[in-house]
């Protein structure tokens, strides 16, 4: 299994980029970015000087969405980085949460957002593709490369990240819905005619090294609301009752009233006291590092072959620290 490190663009960007220095030498492959416009800084400017100041590890959204930027761009600031890096980035990308809400907008239909990773994908690998009755291509790009990880929670949009994304995003560690949720997505690849060895999976949520079980949990809180905001739509598409999706990812938001996104992502939201402690033991990984371990081993055993670390909480250093010393290199099995 891979490890990524997921963290929000707060300035200064410096520290952005040592934190990712930190993580290139704790052994992580990965270092994802939020990508919101006006909440934090712009992701792409930051990538270029995390890609300058190591040697290994890729960059990626976490993820960007098919409205905030032109499609165009989008490709060319992905292509333009593997260009000067070599091919060490990755486009994730949803309908769109708090870069569109945060502004009044609502996030982008599965059909733009299906239209979108196919013209990102085409452009930054070089081939051409059809826009506005125009023929499009980067003559600039030559072998190009680019992966596009779709994240997803409803069955929609996981059979549409399984039929045209490269890669699946899911953020929450529960063994059950992993499951449940990468099943719906891989019957989506076979029937495309792909195997589901080309095919990604990887698992996002905050972990917590430690033995206080009960601060972890309050530090934490914060992902069960930033979940809640996607489950929310789910139910308003489906319904509350809908035998398409498990009662175990839609039962926990009938206590949501709202979400305000200036606090978003931040240990001590107050929109997330109606996440219950069960569903943050669920989604996140806590406790001690054995019982990181035990999780990440039935999370590899599914078919996950990434587990990406939000450290939205006051012990990020302690847990990259103990992931390097006791999980990463290591066999979970």
């Amino acid at each position: 299994m891979e490890f990524g490190l997921v963290a929000q663009t707060n300035p200064p960007a410096k520290h952005v980029v040592e934190l990712a220095q930190r993580a290139e030498d704790a052994g992580f492959t990965h270092f994802w970015t939020f990508d919101s416009a006006v909440l934090w800084e712009e992701p792409f400017v930051i990538y270029s000087q995390i890609l300058s100041a190591t040697k290994h590890i890729k960059v990626g959204t976490m993820v960007t969405n098919p409205l905030t930027r032109d499609w165009t761009v989008t490709a060319s600031l992905f292509a333009t980085l593997n260009e000067m890096f070599g091919p060490r980035t990755v486009c994730g990308i949803g309908r769109g949460d708090s870069a569109v809400r945060f502004t009044g907008g609502k996030p982008a239909s599965l059909s733009t957002l299906s239209d979108c990773m196919g013209v990102v994908k085409d452009l930054a690998e070089g081939r051409e593709v059809t826009l506005h009755d125009t023929v499009v291509k980067i003559p600039w790009v030559e072998n190009g490369q680019l992966d596009v990880w779709m994240a997803a929670y409803g069955p929609k949009a996981l059979e549409l990240a399984g039929r045209k994304a490269d890669g699946l995003i899911l953020q929450l560690a529960d063994p059950f819905i992993v499951n449940w949720a990468t099943g719906v997505a891989l019957d989506a690849v076979r029937s495309s005619g792909r195997s589901p060895d080309d095919f990604t999976v990887c698992v996002a949520a905050p972990a917590y090294v430690g033995g206080d079980l009960a601060h972890q949990r309050d530090q934490v809180r914060w992902f069960g609301g930033m979940v809640g905001n996607h489950v929310a739509d789910i139910v308003e598409r489906y319904g509350a009752e809908s035998t398409m999706v498990p009662p175990a990812l839609t039962d926990y938001i009938k206590g949501r009233k709202g979400y305000d996104y200036s606090h978003h992502g931040k240990a001590g939201n107050p929109d997330t006291e109606f996440v219950p402690d069960e569903i943050i033991e669920r989604f996140c990984l806590l406790g001690p590092v054995e019982q990181h371990r035990e999780r990440l081993g039935e999370l590899e055993r599914l078919g996950v072959s990434q587990f990406s670390l939000y450290l939205m909480h006051d012990d990020p250093f302690g847990t990259i620290d103990a992931y390097a010393k006791h999980i990463i290199g290591t066999s979970l099995t």
